[in-house]
Order: C-alpha cells, then sequence, then structure tokens
C-alpha cells in the first residue's frame, strides 16, 4: 500500500514565513528594550558614601615623655625593739592609719621601772656626798687662807669634792639612761602612715640589739615616690639644667586610661648608667587619699619644655597597615587618599600627635573610615577636632 503524499502548499509557506518574521521582530523589540534599560541605568549617578572629614589642627603644646616605673613610700620605718622584754600589748591593727606617737606595742616596763627607782636613789646618795665633800671643801679653803689647816689636808678636800660632784653626775646620767629605756618600752609610731601586720604578738619575748627582731613596718602615705628610669636625651631636655624639681610630672595607675595624678620632679641620681643609657629619677605626688600604695606599677611622664606648634589629630582616625600607621585624607575633590604618618605621644585632651605625614588644614576621615577604601569618591560631611 502506497503512502500518499501531499503537495505543499503555498498557503502554509506563507503562514511559517510570518511567524518566523514575528518571532524575530518580538525579540528585536525586547533586546532595544532592556538595552535602553540598561544604558538608563548606566548612566545613573552613583550613590557616594558618606564620611565624616576635619581638617587637621594645630595648636600650642607641651610634650610629654612616657616612663615605667613603681611607688615608694615617703618615709619606711622597720620598727624594732631597742629593749628586751615580754611584749604585754599591740596597739593597732593590721594595715591601720596611725598618727605620729600613736602607741604601736608595749615591753613589760616593769624591770625598767624598777632601774629607775633605783637610779634615783644612788642620784640622791651621791647628792649628799657631793654637799658634804662641797661643805668640807668650803671650810677647808677658809682654813687654808688662815694658815689654820695642812695644805696636803686641804688638797685632800678639794679632791673629795670634786670627786662627789663626778659622782653626782654619773648618778644623774644614771637615772637618764634607766629613764630612756623606760621609754623605749613604749614603742610608738615615728612617723604618720599606715602599718603593716603584727609580726610579733602578746607574749613573745624580744632582745634588744643588731639582732632585734622585725616587729612590724610603717610607710606613710600622705605623699609618695614615683620612681622610673629616664634616658640620657630626655635627662639633657629636661633634668640637665638647674631647678629640675619644677619640671612636671603626671601619674596614671595600671587600671588608669590617663594620668589622675600630678605632681614634681623630686630628684634625679647622681649619674647616668653607662649600660643602659639611663637615669634613676623620683618624682613626688601627693597622696592624701592613701589611694597610692608602695610597690604599685606606674606610668609617668615628664614635660616642661616650651610650648610649641603640633599637629592633632584624633587617636580612633589612626589604623594600622602592618607595621605602618596611616590616616585616610579626602583631597579637594572630595577622594579618598591613602596617607602613611608617624604618630606621637597623646596629648591631655587625648588627641594624637601627628610628628610626619600630614600639613595643617588637610582633611582626614574621623568616621566611616571601615566603608571607603583609598581612590573612592565620597560625600563629606565636614566636622571639627576638639581641642
Amino acid at each position: 500500500m502506497k503512502q500518499s503524499s501531499k503537495p505543499f502548499s503555498p498557503r502554509r509557506k506563507v503562514t511559517v514565513t510570518a511567524t518566523v518574521i514575528a518571532t524575530v521582530a518580538a525579540l528585536g523589540v525586547s533586546a532595544l528594550f532592556f538595552g535602553r534599560q540598561s544604558a538608563v541605568k548606566a548612566n545613573e549617578p552613583v550613590a557616594l558614601t558618606e564620611i565624616d572629614a576635619a581638617p587637621v589642627l594645630q595648636k600650642n603644646i607641651v610634650a610629654w615623655q612616657s616612663y615605667s616605673g613603681h611607688l615608694e613610700a615617703v618615709e619606711e620605718v622597720e620598727v624594732r625593739p631597742l629593749v628586751g622584754g615580754t611584749i604585754v600589748a599591740v596597739h593597732f591593727k593590721d594595715g591601720a592609719l596611725v598618727k605620729k606617737g600613736e602607741p604601736l606595742f608595749t615591753i613589760d616596763p616593769r624591770p625598767y621601772a624598777t632601774a629607775v627607782n633605783r637610779a634615783q636613789a644612788q642620784l640622791s646618795a651621791a647628792q649628799a656626798r657631793n654637799d658634804a665633800a662641797a661643805t668640807d671643801a668650803a671650810r677647808a679653803q677658809r682654813l687654808i687662807d688662815d694658815n689654820a689647816i695642812a695644805k696636803r689636808d686641804f688638797d685632800l678636800k678639794q679632791n673629795a669634792a670634786r670627786e662627789a660632784a663626778a659622782g653626782l653626775r654619773v648618778a644623774r646620767a644614771e637615772l637618764d639612761s634607766a629613764r630612756i629605756n623606760l621609754s623605749y618600752t613604749q614603742i610608738a609610731a615615728p612617723v604618720a602612715g599606715r602599718m603593716s601586720r603584727a609580726e610579733l604578738t602578746v607574749g613573745n619575748i624580744v632582745a634588744a640589739g643588731p639582732n632585734a627582731p622585725l616587729l612590724t613596718t610603717l610607710v606613710s602615705i600622705s605623699s609618695i615616690y614615683a620612681s622610673f628610669d629616664v634616658d640620657e636625651k630626655t635627662y639633657l631636655r629636661y633634668l640637665g639644667r638647674a631647678g629640675h624639681a619644677a619640671v612636671s610630672a603626671r601619674l596614671g595607675l595600671a587600671d588608669e586610661g590617663g594620668y589622675s595624678h600630678t605632681g614634681v620632679v623630686e630628684s634625679v641620681d647622681n649619674r647616668l648608667d653607662p649600660h643602659s643609657g639611663t637615669i634613676r629619677v623620683r618624682a613626688r605626688f601627693d597622696n592624701t587619699d592613701g589611694t597610692l600604695v608602695p610597690g604599685l606599677f606606674a606610668r609617668v611622664k615628664i614635660g616642661g619644655d616650651t610650648p610649641h606648634q603640633a599637629l592633632l589629630i584624633p587617636d580612633e582616625a589612626i589604623s594600622t597597615d602592618q607595621d605602618k600607621k596611616f590616616v585616610l585624607v579626602v583631597n579637594p575633590r572630595n577622594r579618598v587618599e591613602y596617607r602613611a604618618i608617624v604618630p606621637g605621644d597623646l596629648t591631655d585632651d587625648g588627641l594624637r600627635i601627628v610628628t610626619t605625614g600630614l600639613a595643617k588644614g588637610e582633611r582626614i576621615v574621623v568616621a566611616g573610615v571601615q566603608r571607603v577604601r583609598p581612590g573612592d569618591d565620597v560625600r563629606v560631611h565636614p566636622v571639627s577636632i576638639g581641642g
């Protein structure tokens, strides 16, 4: 059976051709539409990142040099007994604040009171002998004037009077010594300050002398020293001139961000250590509230040179690039630039000194640093640097 085939109709050909043309036309219109849309988006302005920028501040400052040190008591006393005996009382609590002259320990005073009484009796006897010898010497003087006594007897009376006078002085000295020893049984605070703990308590027997035991320690607190080592350059610049005690000093503790205490340089050592190239310096600070304790770590900075012009920026505007410090500068066309700098110390108002890398009036990014990169165009909100 043969399969019949129908001839291709011209009408069918026209229909196919029309369909193809319509499809091509639709694709062209679509491409044109999206092309125009892309062109419109490309011509739209790009949204700029907004940042805060401030001009670099220039002002007169006093340079400060920072060092590490530790606190020392102005007066520190090791309390030891000056006489032997039994401790019968401890008059302070560990860590207490005491005034000068307040009692600390009592050593049994009875043996020393007895020694005082004995010395007083000996003094009375010596006084009686001295009076009798003086009377005999005066009588012998009258008799020798009348040639009524031998010269030898006169000399004996005079010598006896002198011996009695010497014995009287010895008796008085022994009484004074006995009274001093009695006073040593009451151990009082030699300076005002804070006590340590009592190393020996009631009932312990102590001895005097070179090997006398340590009873406690006492440190003054009304003012305190901070000791630290400064380099040769700082010594020559600030401390090598006469009147170095007028050099200002600032003190900060380990838990402080700044320097809360103000003082002055009290003393400078008499030689520079040739091995370390440093010299020992001691500054004095008021400590009326007792918060500064000997032995604490201290951050100390000293200054006092003539004020000079310096460039200042906020510390938070500085970023780190490996071992370099940099800031982002906004040029006159509002484009961000990378600028390496060399920062210096912090000022009292928290601004960072810039040694090199910036000029007065240049604008730096102070807020929004993380949102921009060098080469970006930005929208600037002008702000100022405090200080």
